[in-house]
């Protein structure tokens, strides 16, 4: 099943119209990016909660790890680098993070407010390898930016 990305970022930029709540915004979107694919096994958000640190936002799937460092993982490069994450193995990827021994590949995008100020990481596991593509990296990070670029510079101190 390949993401009809015109569609999820229609149905997101509705859901989300006019909502500055990040939490809120958080949780629709992690709904509706993980139903609009099969490959998706467990999709959610890491907050930047202190310096250095990422605590689990809104997701979907099983459990995932309470917190991580800026410095482990795959969800840390990203949030260290400000780069997206695009691994084919994760088995290759040095200190990655088991938070399930089932996941193959990982997509992690890092969030950014309406200030250029880092929000967090979208995290995508699959439980199957090399399951993600830079198209969906690219057209996801379009989303992103739709949403909480925009969303949170209309926000009032």
């Amino acid at each position: 099943m390949n993401v009809d990305y015109t569609c999820l970022a229609q149905t997101i930029g509705a859901l989300c119209d006019g909502e500055t709540d990040t939490i809120a915004l958080m949780a629709t979107v992690a709904c509706e990016v993980h139903h609009s694919d099969q490959r998706f096994d467990w999709t959610g958000f890491y907050r930047v909660v202190a310096p250095d640190l990422l605590k689990i936002g809104p997701y979907q799937g099983a459990h995932g790890c309470i917190s991580i460092p800026f410095s482990r993982g795959v969800c840390g490069a990203a949030a260290r680098t400000g780069q997206v994450q695009l691994i084919a193995d994760v088995e290759t990827f040095e200190n990655h993070i088991a938070c399930a021994s089932s996941t193959r590949s990982e997509l992690v995008l890092p969030v950014w407010n309406g200030a250029g100020d880092l929000l967090g990481v979208f995290d995508i596991d699959s439980n199957r390898p090399d399951a993600f593509t830079r198209k969906d990296a690219d057209r996801l990070s379009d989303i992103l930016a739709s949403v909480f670029c925009h969303a949170t510079a209309c926000e009032s101190p």
